[in-house]
This record gives C-alpha cells, structure tokens and sequence, in this order.
C-alpha cells in the first residue's frame, strides 16, 4: 500500500436522504436546499441516496427502485449538478458494509442502547430487528468511509452524529489516526417544517405536503390543513400552521400583510391557504418541468447515479485499504 493516513485535501462533505416515500416540504427546507447551496462553497461533496437504510423500514423491492428513482429525480430537478458534486447509490459502494462490521466490533452496546431514534420508532410499532438498533454504525460508515469533515443533519440526527464521533475516536485510539471527527451543520430554517396537522412534517406521520405535487392533489392537501374554527368575521392572528408554511415562501412584506389582513378582520383561513397553495405551485414550477424533462430519460439519470458510484467506490477503496492495514488485513484485491 502506497497511501499514508493523511487526510483529505479539501473540505469534505456528506449527507444522504433514504429513500423511504416521496419528498416533501420537510426534506427540501431541510435538507434539500442546503445540499445544492453547498455544492457552490467549494468543498468536496458527497450527496448518496441511502437505499441500504430504507430496509429497516421498507421491505418492497420493487417500490425501493422506484423511490430511488423518485430522489434521484427529485434532486436533479431541484439544481443537483453531479459534474460538481458526488450523488450516488449507497447500495453502489458495498465497501460500506465491510466498515460497518468493522466499527461494530468496537461499538459498545450501551452506546446503541441509548439511540433515541432507535426507541422513538419502537414506540410508534416499527419492528424492532438488528438492522434498526445498528442504524447508527451503518450510518458511521457511510460518513467514515468517505473521512467527512462536515455533516449537514436534521435536529434528530444530531446524536447519530455524535455516535459517529464516538465511533471514529474509539477507532483511531485502538487502531491508529485514520478518520476526522465529523462536525455538523443545521440549517435553521428547516429544523421544523410543519405538517398538515401542525406536528412536524414526516412521511411517518402522514402529515406531508410533497414537493412535486401539483394541481388538484397539492390543492386538496393544502385546504386539508387543520385550522381552529373561528369565523370569518372575527379580528385573528394568520392560521399557525398555514402561516409558517406561507413564511419559508413569502418575503416578509407579504407575511406583514398577510398579518394585517387577518388581524382586521372579515377574512377567512381559506384565504390564506390559497395564498400557501400559489405559493408553493409557483416556486416548484421550474423544477417540475425538469424533473418530467428527466423522467424521460431514465438512461441519463441512471448514467448520473454510476458515475457517482464509481467516484465514491474510489475513494471508499482508498478509505478501505487504510483500515484493512491498521487492522490487520490483506489489501489484496482479486
């Protein structure tokens, strides 16, 4: 082996989103967003659809393809340039999986035991098999084996993050200086995009507005957001949730008018959800015609998706045979 431990030149980024169902308002202000911001800061990014987390919760094949698909669309359309950043398949650098055995050798279980996501998806009747307790050293594989700096989570990722953190150190103490000790950023903005019942947004409480609906169906889903009953005719504050939607949308002039309007009286939470579904239809617009332009052409998309693999798959190896050395293994590639 030829390499040494040394450690990326450049700034290194990581981030992936499971393929779980469509995307929604939560994912894009979330994490989407933030994603293509970050491809023009001039760091290395790696953006991966994580198809190998979706099987703790999603055990169709089929309906697994087709979300994969439906991300990879879903990013490309929204401003996702793979010439500038790396956006590939977990499942394409099974690398991954050897680190992750690795790790879990030198993981404790107290450390698993006390994964709050972990028993928040208990709680909510999500089969409790091994692949979900381990979520969190899979999850430190896949930013390991990459040696990101940084991280871009949501606010109930934080403690994978720093499971991820404990990991590496426990790694680098029994093993040798080979893994950064991954940092994380949260985009303010989306910590908490609310759903339609005013809980935050999530495929697991149904509560979605997706990204890519359009017409009736986003029509339907916007009216349905749950309001108080006050009547038209009375003085009132903007509907909470409508409000905090129409915000992530709105400059702040039209979110002080919207303010006035309703606190004078004689108007409807219909109003302002008609002003959210103009909104929301108007911003997406430009995406949407991408994305049906992509979805024509699921060659180019899937050519996207392996030229992404084979540039993380080179850089997991290099990861890979640093670690198969320090532990003790042959680098030997058949």
């Amino acid at each position: 082996m030829t390499e040494s431990t040394s450690q990326p030149a450049r700034r290194r980024i990581l981030s992936g989103v499971q393929p779980s169902g469509k995307l929604h308002l939560g994912n894009y202000f979330g994490a989407i967003r933030q994603h293509i911001a970050l491809q023009n800061e001039g760091a290395e990014c790696f953006f991966f659809i994580a198809d190998y987390h979706s099987m703790t919760t999603l055990t169709d094949a089929a309906q697994r393809r087709a979300n994969t698909l439906d991300v990879a669309l879903d990013y490309l359309a929204l401003g996702l340039d793979p010439t500038r950043v790396v956006f590939f398949r977990q499942s394409d650098v099974p690398e991954v999986c050897e680190l992750t055995w690795i790790f879990a050798t030198l993981t404790s279980m107290g450390l698993l035991e006390r994964a709050v996501s972990y028993k928040e998806k208990v709680e909510r009747g999500i089969e409790a098999n091994v692949g979900l307790f381990t979520y969190p050293i899979l999850m430190a594989a896949d930013i390991l084996i990459y040696r990101a700096h940084l991280v871009p989570v949501g606010e109930d990722q934080i403690q994978h993050l720093e499971m991820t953190r404990d990991i590496a150190g426990r790694f680098n103490r029994v093993y040798g200086e080979i893994f950064p000790l991954p940092d994380y950023r949260i985009e303010k903005a989306g910590a908490k995009v609310l759903g339609v019942d005013g809980q935050k947004m999530s495929k697991s409480y149904g509560n979605t507005i997706e990204i890519f609906a359009e017409g009736k169906s986003l029509r339907k889903t916007v009216m349905g957001i749950v309001t108080d009953s006050k009547t038209v005719e009375e003085p009132k504050d903007p509907p909470a949730t409508v409000f905090a939607l129409y915000q992530l949308f709105a400059t702040p002039d039209e979110c002080a008018e919207m303010v006035a309007r309703y606190r004078a009286g004689n108007l409807g939470y219909g109003h302002a959800k008609e002003a959210l579904y103009a909104k929301i239809d108007a911003y997406f617009a430009p995406a949407r015609e991408r994305r049906k332009q992509l979805a024509a052409d699921p060659d180019y998309v899937e050519s996207v998706l392996r030229e992404g693999a084979r540039r993380a798959r080179e850089e997991a190896r290099r990861t890979l045979d640093l670690v198969r050395a320090a532990t003790g293994f042959s680098t030997y590639r058949p």
